[in-house]
Parts: C-alpha cells; structure tokens; sequence
C-alpha cells in the first residue's frame, strides 16, 4: 500500500512521500508541518516556487495538468541532484520526474493513485 502514479514507476507509502515532501520543503526553508493542508496556517501563496505544486496537493489522489508537470519536473530533478544516488527519495524523484515528463509528452495529467 502506498502512492503511485499513472505515469512512471515512483513509489512511497504514504509516510514516506510525506518525509520527502517535507525534506523538499526544508530546501526551501519551509516547514511543511506550518503550511495550510500540514496543520499549520502559513499560506501558499507566497511560495513561488514551482514545486509548491507537488508539496501542496493530496497525497492520496487528484492529479497535476500536463502543464504543472512541465513545470515540476525539472525543478524535482534539481532539488534532489544534490543527494545521493542510492538515496531512496532521489531514486524515486527522478522516477517521478520521468513519469511527469512522460504524462506531459503525451498531454495527460499525471494521477495520483
């Protein structure tokens, strides 16, 4: 059990996509538990970020646009260059970011299931 995708071979329980977003969040500088959505009331509005897309979304389901995915996935593939390579969230981000690739080559949302 956990969050897969229509698109791509990403994978995370639910715990464990939680722990990555909020280790993107602390990238930049952001503690994911004050935003809105997290049981904090820090509003996202003024994060600009474009991964704020990916970090202020269901974690269960819903989808991002082809477009949000055109957006996400190169900023995904840059936060997460710096780790590890055999870091499980860097394995699993780049494999998001191929399966966000992927949805927008094809003009489909990528879905979270």
């Amino acid at each position: 059990m956990g969050i897969d995708f229509s698109h791509g071979n990403a994978h995370w329980s639910y715990s464990g996509f939680h722990a990555f977003r909020k280790r993107l969040a602390s990238t930049l500088g952001l503690d994911l538990d004050d935003m809105k959505g997290f049981g904090g009331d820090r509003s996202w509005e003024d994060v600009t970020d474009h991964i704020k897309e990916l970090l202020d979304h269901s974690d269960c389901d819903g989808e991002l646009s082809p477009e949000a995915c055109i957006r996400i996935a190169p900023r995904l593939r840059d936060m997460v260059t710096p780790w590890a390579d055999d870091d499980y969230d860097k394995i699993n981000a780049m494999n998001l970011a191929d399966g966000m690739e992927l949805a927008a080559a094809q003009n489909n949302p990528l879905m979270f299931c």
